[in-house]
């Protein structure tokens, strides 16, 4: 028996979508606007946690902050493992949400949420096991070794219960909840704050200390996450209804459907990031630094990108749930033409306020001179590449992982790497960056001809 839900406006909306009442276009927007700025707000959080972050160590100097910059990949691409396997899970959820199976969504909810903690904490393991070595793989140099490594270990110890707590609210989104999510991650920005300037300053813990204080605040948020899924949401809270843990091999054959391809981009998209450090990582710290602040400064241009990114998995999920494909490529070109305008428009406000933003980072000058000049290159790569990041939203809300994957690796891998080799030994960092530049725009062009071909919309997992 399936249980009632109050009828605020977005749950109004949403049984639209699953019950196949026609839509307006001003009530399609409306929508998705109720998904998307709770998920843009949570974008916003995340990236300021990566910017108080790389604020905090960025005024302990070059070198504490090029230790963290040498590493930031390796991160992507182990945390991105736990992320490629959260998706398997969340797709599934949105979808049977958007069929009206919510009892069916509860059956994955609880399998999702215990074999995404196994899967991250062998994860974890294998980041502990080669972080003392990392550094020196990265081709980093001796004087910042040491802390790389000890920050690459506490980031490891961590990723069981973050990814949990990450894949709780991945879940929670995917039934249409993009408000709690939102409020628990401007909570744990807060406390990720306060947490660092205990372990950073008071506690004289230095890089490590910014391992410890994010690592700290998000196993509380993750908590808060797991706790309200199974006991407060409407859709999916279990309390009254029993129903076992254990993953079974139905849910884990389409988890991996979706999630397989995940794991490929994962290896070959942040293992070309690796081979991009392994660039720049010899034109010393001063451009190591640069290029690690000048990344965390671009975030906050596409987090609109990556917020309405979840707001279309979740949309187009539930719209292809529902048996609802015309739905479905709406809310896929609405999605996508909204982050473009977003992003657009930052990228303006990035262009002119480059120095500003880098300045915030670090008190080096020739760190701040470098970073401002690379971010004014990245500022013309926005637009398509907020095409790029929705449209592997729409494909994933679909099911459809492979072909999305072919594409990122085939642009990351031929055009940035490509240029990157070309350009970074003729022109330093400014090569790399234009090498991405040039990159980014390719791939937004490739996820525009493949969205307008629609071949997305005949994938389903149920």
């Amino acid at each position: 028996m399936e249980r009632t839900v109050a009828t605020s406006q977005k749950d109004i909306l949403l049984r639209q979508v699953r019950e196949g009442i026609p839509m307006t276009g001003r009530q399609q927007l409306s929508l998705t606007m109720m998904l998307a700025v709770p998920a843009i707000l949570a974008q916003l959080s995340s990236v300021m946690m990566q910017y108080i972050d790389s604020a905090m160590v960025g005024h302990l100097g070059a070198n504490p902050s090029a230790s963290i910059g040498l590493i930031s990949t390796s991160t992507w691409i182990l945390y991105g493992f736990a992320v490629a396997a959260i998706t398997g899970f969340s797709v599934q959820v949105a979808q049977q949400c958007g069929a009206g199976q919510f009892q069916a969504a509860r059956r994955i909810m609880r399998q999702g949420l215990v074999s995404v903690f196994a899967f991250s904490a062998l994860i974890g393991i294998i980041g502990m096991l080669i972080a003392a070595p990392l550094p020196a793989w990265l081709g980093g140099s001796e004087e910042i070794q040491a802390d790389a490594s000890s920050y690459f270990l506490i980031f490891s110890a961590f990723i069981p219960l973050s990814a949990t707590g990450y894949a709780a609210s991945a879940i929670l989104q995917a039934s249409g909840n993009m408000k709690v999510p939102s409020i628990s991650y401007v909570a744990m920005c807060a406390l990720d704050v306060v947490f660092n300037y205990v372990f950073i300053f008071l506690l004289d813990l230095g890089v490590p200390g910014a391992a410890w204080g994010t690592g700290v605040a998000e196993t509380l948020t993750s908590l808060f996450m797991v706790w309200y899924v199974l006991t407060q949401s409407k859709e999916l809270n279990i309390k009254g209804e029993r129903g076992s843990f254990r993953p079974e091999r139905e849910t884990l054959r389409k988890a991996v459907k979706v999630s397989g391809p995940l794991w490929l981009q994962n290896v070959v998209m942040r293992g070309a990031h690796v081979v991009s450090t392994l660039i720049v990582a010899p034109l010393g710290p001063i451009s190591i630094a640069a290029n690690a602040f000048a990344i965390a400064a671009e975030s906050f241009c596409y987090m609109p990108g990556y917020g309405l990114e979840e707001a279309a998995t979740t949309l187009v999920g539930q719209s292809i749930g529902a048996r609802r494909k015309d739905l479905a490529g709406r809310f896929a070109f609405l999605t996508t033409g909204m982050a473009a305008l977003m992003m657009s428009a930052l990228a303006v406000l990035m262009y002119l306020f480059a120095p500003q933003m880098m300045d915030i980072l670090s008190n080096d000058p020739d760190v701040i001179a470098l970073g401002a000049k690379v971010l004014r290159i990245e500022a013309f790569a926005e637009t398509l590449y907020a095409v790029s990041i929705v449209g592997f939203g729409v494909c994933a809300g679909a099911g459809d992982t492979f072909v999305p994957t072919l594409l990122n690796f085939g642009s990351m891998w031929i055009v940035r790497i490509g240029l990157a080799v070309i350009l970074t030994p003729r022109f330093g960092l400014t090569g790399y960056w234009i090498a991405m530049m040039a990159e980014l725009n390719f791939r937004g062009l490739l996820f525009l001809i493949y969205l307008k071909r629609g071949r997305w919309l005949k994938k389903t997992l149920i």
